[in-house]
């Protein structure tokens, strides 16, 4: 029998937005993925950088679309910044919080006051996404972090993947802080550590693989982090964003949706400028990279496909090579 992905691993851990679902729908291979992981005794933990909405919201929607959790199988950017703060802040701190409700009730959570104004005297800023920010909000962190107050952001998304396109996220909103105060906030979500950190912690897991649809935030944040990867195509990128990756954000594995941790292993053999995969191919000719052999529409060809290339382009960077793609009919 051939072995699949999640079986060298003892946890998936899955990034939600673009992963699990789009919006208020649920990607379709998803409910089915996760009992099947949980059949085969591999445990499931939900990783979110939105700090947006509690973990009880979160594990709500996710039993509503068919895939049975609980509050403690979900861990977010909300919950990790309010303990990291709590970490490095005395008790009863006052503390100006530039996010949704979700946030508001983890710092407060965490022993520290929460403040609306500059003016309350906070001694740090947290910011995480809110939907409902106001210009007036975004002043008031400025205004604090100007007279000194520390600076803290929930995570650093500068989109957000919806079933109708991608939006403006937390790291749009840390921007335009940024524009008007000097130095770096702290995060705790990905690609920063703190967040899959408290998430293998509460796991207790030894070999995890974390499953994501964004190179700048779940594949680097797993690198970071010394875990395997399994990047999906099902969110923010997709094929050309891998062509282009620096090493720090490749993944481990590709697949077109979570499905692909039951798969076997999609692995390609790169020698002498030629990569094959599975029934693909590609060639290094005249220092482009070309797919060689005929692709048709059946998927599982086209990501042998795309792995073919990747594993030639990667190749030619790491020796300094610039190759270039000449044709790429892969999915998105």
């Amino acid at each position: 029998m051939t072995e699949a992905v999640i079986d060298a691993y003892d946890a998936a851990l899955f990034d939600l937005d673009g992963v699990i679902y789009l919006g208020p729908e649920a990607i379709p291979a998803a409910p089915a993925t996760v009992e099947a992981l949980r059949g085969r005794g591999i445990q499931v933990g939900f990783v979110t950088n939105n700090a947006a909405r509690s973990t009880e919201v979160v594990a709500e929607q996710l039993n509503g679309m068919g895939i049975p959790v609980t509050r403690a199988d979900v861990v977010s950017s909300a919950e990790a910044i309010a303990q990291l703060v709590a970490e490095q802040l005395p008790a009863g701190s006052p503390v100006l919080v530039a996010g949704a409700q979700a946030l508001i009730d983890e710092v407060a959570g965490h022993g520290l006051r929460p403040v609306s104004s500059a003016d309350d005297g906070p001694v740090a800023v947290i910011q995480g996404y809110d939907p409902q920010m106001t210009w007036p909000g975004l002043d008031e962190c400025c205004i604090a972090i100007q007279r000194g107050a520390r600076w803290y952001v929930s995570n650093p998304d500068s989109t957000r993947p919806t079933d109708r396109g991608l939006v403006p996220g937390a790291g749009a909103q840390m921007a335009v802080v940024a524009t008007s105060v000097t130095g770096e906030p702290v995060m705790a979500g990905k690609p920063h550590r703190p967040l899959l950190d408290a998430t293998v912690a509460r796991l207790g897991c030894h070999r995890p693989i974390f499953v994501g649809d964004r190179l700048d935030t779940d594949i680097l944040g797993a690198n970071r982090a010394g875990m395997d990867s399994l990047l999906v195509l099902t969110g923010a990128h997709g094929g050309h964003d891998l062509l282009d990756a620096e090493p720090q954000f490749r993944p481990t594995r590709i697949a077109r949706d979570l499905s692909g941790l039951l798969e076997p292993e999609r692995r390609a053999v790169v020698e002498g400028g030629r990569a094959v995969c599975g029934h693909a191919e590609a060639q290094e000719v005249d220092g482009v990279a070309r797919i060689t052999s005929a692709i048709g529409g059946d998927l599982d060809d086209q990501l042998d496909a795309l792995a073919a290339v990747l594993a030639l382009v990667w190749e030619g960077a790491a020796r300094g090579e610039h190759d270039e793609l000449d044709r790429l009919d892969l999915v998105h």
